[in-house]
This record gives C-alpha cells, sequence and structure tokens, in this order.
C-alpha cells in the first residue's frame, strides 16, 4: 500500500484524511480524484500542495465517468483505493435524488470494476451510519444488522455498500466498508447542521432546527474518523463492515446550544422549522468491532464542537465566499418558507 487514490478528496472528510494520511506516512503517494462539485473545493487543499507537492497530485475527474477511472489508475500505478467521493447531504437528496444515484451507486460500481481491473491492494468504501435508518430506543446498529435507508441519500449509500460486498462475494475484490457517524471539525461545506449554525451564529442570522431538535446524533471529529479508517486500512479484515462513531449520543438541541454559549449568542437565534420529510429521530452505532483493533475516538463532544467552532471563526475566509454564491440560493429555496412560518 504506497500509492492511493482518495476520490472525493476535495471534500470535507476526503480532505481531512489526505491531510493526516501524508502527515503520517512518508512513503506514501496520494491522488485526489475529485469532480469539484459545489461542495468540492480546492482551498480545502491549500496547504497539502504547498506542503507535500512531491507526494501529492490532484486529479480533476468524475468517479461514474469510466474513462476518467481508468485514466487515472493507468497514470499513477494506484494500489489502493479509497472512496469518499459521495453526493451527501440528506436534504439535497428530497430536492434531486438522480444526483446522488449517479455517484453514490452507479460511481461505486465504476471503482469496483477499476479495482478488479488494476488488481489493487484494497478498495474502501466510505458510508454512513444513515444505512440503518431510525433506531429504537435501546438499540445501537451492528454491523450486521439489516439496511433500512429512509431517504434517497441513505439509500444510495446503502447501495453502494451492497455492491461492494457483492463484489467482494462474486469476484473476490478486497473491500473493507467504515460507516461512520456523524463528522464535525474543518472544511464541512455549510449546508450541514453544525457549520450552518456555527456561520449563522456568528453573523447573527436565525438557526433553523428542524422539529422539536430532540433528535439523538453521534458527532465526532472528523480526525477521530480519519484516524479509525486508517485502522481499518491496515488492519481491518477484508469484506468487513466498521461502524465508526464515539458510542455517546446528543440531542440536536443539546449540540445548538453548545454552539450558541461558545459563541456568546442568545438561544432566542434559534428557530424550530418544519421537519423534513423522513427525518430519522435517532442514530446509535455499536463500535465494539472497531475497538477490538485497538481504535478508540479521541475526542468527547465538547471538545470536538468547542475545536469545531474555532475553526470556523478563525477562518472566515474560507467559508464567506462559499456562503456569498450560490449557496444563497440553496438556501432560500430550502429555508426561506420554513424560517418564515418558524417559531422560537
Amino acid at each position: 500500500m504506497r500509492k492511493l487514490l482518495i476520490t472525493g478528496g476535495a471534500g470535507f472528510i476526503g480532505s481531512n484524511f489526505t491531510r493526516y494520511m501524508l502527515e503520517k506516512y512518508s512513503d506514501y503517494q496520494l491522488v485526489i480524484f475529485d469532480k469539484l462539485t459545489y461542495a468540492g473545493n480546492l482551498d480545502n487543499l491549500k496547504d497539502v500542495e504547498a506542503q507535500y507537492g512531491d507526494r501529492y497530485a490532484f486529479v480533476r475527474g468524475d468517479i461514474a465517468d469510466p474513462a476518467a477511472v481508468d485514466a487515472v489508475m493507468q497514470a499513477h500505478e494506484v494500489d489502493t483505493i479509497v472512496n469518499f467521493a459521495a453526493e451527501t447531504h440528506v436534504d439535497r437528496s428530497l430536492m434531486e435524488p438522480d444526483a446522488f444515484i449517479r455517484t453514490d451507486v452507479y460511481g461505486t460500481y465504476v471503482l469496483l470494476e477499476a479495482a478488479n481491473k488494476y488488481g489493487v491492494e484494497r478498495y474502501h468504501q466510505v458510508s454512513t451510519d444513515e444505512v440503518y435508518g431510525e433506531i429504537p430506543a435501546g438499540h445501537s446498529s451492528l454491523e450486521t444488522d439489516p439496511l433500512h435507508a429512509r431517504s434517497p441519500y441513505s439509500a444510495s449509500k446503502a447501495g453502494g455498500d451492497l455492491l461492494c460486498l457483492a463484489y467482494y462475494t462474486s469476484f473476490d475484490t478486497p473491500v473493507t466498508l467504515t460507516r461512520g457517524s456523524n463528522n464535525i471539525g474543518p472544511y464541512q461545506y455549510p449546508e450541514k447542521v453544525v457549520p450552518l449554525f456555527v456561520t449563522n451564529a456568528i453573523d447573527d442570522e436565525p438557526l433553523p432546527l428542524y422539529g422539536d431538535g430532540r433528535q439523538m446524533r453521534d458527532y465526532q471529529y472528523v480526525l477521530d474518523h480519519c484516524e479509525g479508517i486508517d485502522v481499518v486500512l491496515h488492519r481491518g479484515k477484508v469484506g468487513e463492515v466498521y461502524n465508526l462513531g464515539t458510542g455517546v449520543e446528543t440531542e440536536n438541541i443539546v449540540m445548538a446550544h453548545a454552539i450558541l454559549d461558545l459563541l456568546d449568542k442568545p438561544y432566542s437565534l434559534l428557530r424550530h422549522v418544519t421537519d423534513r420529510p423522513g427525518h430519522d429521530r435517532r442514530y446509535s452505532l455499536n463500535v465494539d468491532k472497531i475497538r477490538a483493533l485497538g481504535w478508540e475516538s479521541r475526542h468527547s463532544f465538547d471538545e470536538a464542537i468547542a475545536q469545531t467552532v474555532r475553526w470556523y471563526v478563525d477562518n472566515q475566509w474560507w467559508w464567506r465566499k462559499i456562503k456569498s454564491g450560490d449557496y444563497k440560493e440553496y438556501y432560500k429555496k430550502w429555508y426561506g418558507q420554513r424560517l418564515a412560518g418558524a417559531g422560537s
């Protein structure tokens, strides 16, 4: 494992993983392959290119384009694929489901075909806890639990997961999968709830909280997630799935209060808005399997949210230009009517 293709490497988790791997492994070469959709941003990798230019390459391309994938595999003699490339936002999947099917399902198929064609040492699929669906109280999802996707996003990710496992069984493709809980940290596109709330609060704008805000989530710091993927890549068993999370649940309203407290902003900025369709009330992961490999999430919720808030306060150059562009049209389309009828 020396030449890694990191698909979706200009996105949130992918860019953090790229930085982490280059810092940790001095003999690894990384090729970042990214379509640069609205959420892919070369600013996420600016410091990486400057510091690791001899071991880093960027190629713009779409994982759903077999010719482009073939070209990058041949040109860089890739021996490992780590697939972060995905359409990921549940809200957008309710607006434009077709993009999710193309990237998350068909794109995964294209990469698996390339993994077989070029005989890679490992194909790793980065997935999500949302494939398990809404989890009842008293249970935490095991890797062997049935999948019960409830949004086009989670359904597309579940489809990709099942393809990976089918390729392992049918073709001996050396796949591993991780299903991560909600990530927070640097470079997360501000449509996602934590950076949305942080950046809105900095500007004294309302925080649109779905429903009663009592949805339960496992918020993990992105670098903990990167470390967990690294552990699975090097010590995980081929053909297996591993859950990655803290094992600690937090209500969304508690998360929102924590952000406002850290920024010394009033709770009156919170607006309870109409919930989105099919919004899962609770996610919860059993992480015993990854712990058996020696991995443990290192950041508590309080530490993770504090570091995340501090990054957005200190890096307004990064997010302000994002929120001034096409983002405004999306925000108005999705939240405009909701905020108009919101209650504090």
